[in-house]
């Protein structure tokens, strides 16, 4: 009986014959690692893409979104708890999807693209690869919401057909991560420099839980290293803490700890700084950074006005970074 690495993520788990990963779901069978929820996911929707949030990437449009149990993460925080620390076996509506079925289904119900989303898309790498091959070749973009805890030679192969990403950014502190999320910070951040060397659009959401990562001082750093490493264009989202999973003792986000977040990370360099989870709040919404120029007004999740002009500013000619056609 022989042991197996799985060498995926920077956990780096010794995986015993008929034992699991970290992530629940990635198996020694036989001396061989298995991804066991391989076309079995156990939650689909079609979502706006607004919603995962991606505001510089197709806005508008619907992205047909797809996830299986598991996770290598385990934020005590986590709102999809249910899904993401249960192995697959655990789930009881699994049900048969194949790449082409999913490929199939998004094309049937007018989507552009499909998210690899819910859960953690990293953990259920080879369906996502396999699935994102198969939908690149009809026409499809696909788009990971992920915590982005990966090495950096399966992420480069990821990136392949990959066009977006939403990298969850929990904190720019790695205590936290240690404490909060049972991970580090450092292979986040390189996993995002990654992303970016590979041409995939990216942008960033972090949520801000009172007393734990709302730091200004902390905000500050993380928005200059976005700006140093990623460039200033790329958007953040600050989204409002709700209580959850093993956090139900704090409160919400406040609105104007958000609101002060966006301030120093705008001062900071930043062009595009929203805040979610506030409904009616003027920061979904899109401005040209060099005049003001309203560019997308968004209410929640629905577009109520869009007048870029093939990516640019109708005003001062402005491009604006993103994937709009």
């Amino acid at each position: 009986m022989s042991s197996v690495i799985c060498e995926l993520c920077p956990k780096l788990c010794l995986i015993p014959e008929g034992g699991a990963g970290d992530c629940r779901i990635r198996v020694n069978l036989d001396g061989k690692l298995c991804a066991t929820t391989w076309g079995r996911p156990s939650a689909v929707h079609v979502d706006p893409v607004e919603k995962k949030p991606l505001f510089h990437f197709l806005p508008g449009s619907s992205i047909f979104s797809i996830a299986t149990a598991g996770c290598n993460l385990h934020c005590q925080n986590c709102q999809n708890w249910q899904l993401s620390q249960r192995g697959g076996e655990a789930m009881e509506e699994i049900f048969r999807a194949p790449p082409q079925t999913v490929v199939g289904a998004a094309l049937g119900k007018g989507c552009r693209s499909i998210a690899y989303t819910y859960s953690e898309p990293i953990v259920f790498y080879e369906y996502v690869y396999d699935t994102a091959l198969k939908a690149q070749a009809q026409g499809l973009k696909n788009v990971l919401v992920t915590a982005a805890y990966i090495n950096e030679q399966p992420l480069r192969k990821l990136c392949q057909p990959i066009d977006a990403a939403n990298v969850d950014l929990k904190a720019f502190d790695d205590g936290f991560y240690r404490s909060n999320c049972s991970g580090s910070l450092k292979p986040v951040l390189d996993a995002l420099v990654v992303l970016r060397q590979e041409g995939v659009w990216v942008e960033i959401t972090n949520l801000l839980i009172p007393t734990m990562n709302d730091d200004l001082v902390m905000i500050r750093r993380m928005s200059k290293w976005i700006v140093a490493e990623l460039g200033a264009g790329t958007p953040l989202h600050f989204s409002r803490f709700h209580p959850q999973y093993q956090l139900r003792n704090l409160p919400p986000t406040p609105a104007e700890t958000l609101e002060r977040a966006r301030r120093e990370a705008m001062e900071a360099g930043l062009q595009h700084v929203y805040i979610g989870n506030v409904f009616g709040n003027d920061a979904e919404s899109t401005r040209c950074p060099h005049d003001g120029t309203m560019l997308i007004r968004r209410t929640g999740y629905r577009i109520e006005e869009n007048n870029l002009l093939d990516g640019r500013c109708p005003k001062c000619n402005e491009p604006i970074g993103g994937v709009w056609e």
